[in-house]
């Protein structure tokens, strides 16, 4: 799989994640949306590992949901407990292929159809350093800034263009 699409004008889209991934995406994104998260996708960590989905309640916790869509891409991925350090709860979504029983049990358990999500069960809470908080706060607000940004000049309107 190309790393990224370079025929590919929508700049949200970096071409990384396989459907399958991309509809457990949409249903949990519907779901943290309904929960008042402000929900980030693929937001590069600290450590340099990226985030599949960081999240921001209405109460500034920060949760990080990891995406697994099959029993071998939860084996071969040894990388999800680093993510611990950089978020209060670390949920794993997944769909209904996927034996549930593989997942931790301190970790949250997210099922997703792609229309929406259960959480089926809640993750173990760990708070955050507030020097990691505050530096995972800037990150998260200035990615979304700047990916709204290249969204906006991305329909190639300009000002004048735009009906009032």
């Amino acid at each position: 799989m190309t790393i990224l699409n370079v025929v590919n004008d929508n700049p949200l889209i970096d071409g990384r994640q396989s459907p399958r991934a991309m509809m457990v995406r949409k249903g949990a994104q519907i779901l943290l949306h309904d929960m008042k998260h402000a929900v980030l996708p693929e937001l590069v960590l600290p450590n340099g590992r990226r985030a599949d989905l960081i999240t921001v309640s209405d109460k500034g916790e920060i949760w990080i949901v990891e995406i697994k869509t099959s029993i071998e891409d939860f084996r071969i991925d040894r990388k999800w407990p680093e993510y611990r350090t950089y978020c209060d709860r670390l949920i794993f979504a997944t769909h209904r292929d996927v034996p549930l029983e593989i997942f931790p049990e301190d970790c949250g358990l997210m099922l997703s159809d792609g229309y929406g999500a259960h959480l089926l069960r809640d993750a173990s809470q760990h708070k955050l350093a507030p020097a990691t908080r505050k530096a995972l706060m800037l990150d998260f607000s200035r990615t979304a800034a700047h990916r709204l940004m290249m969204a906006e000049w991305s329909t190639g309107k300009s000002f004048d263009d735009i009906e009032t």
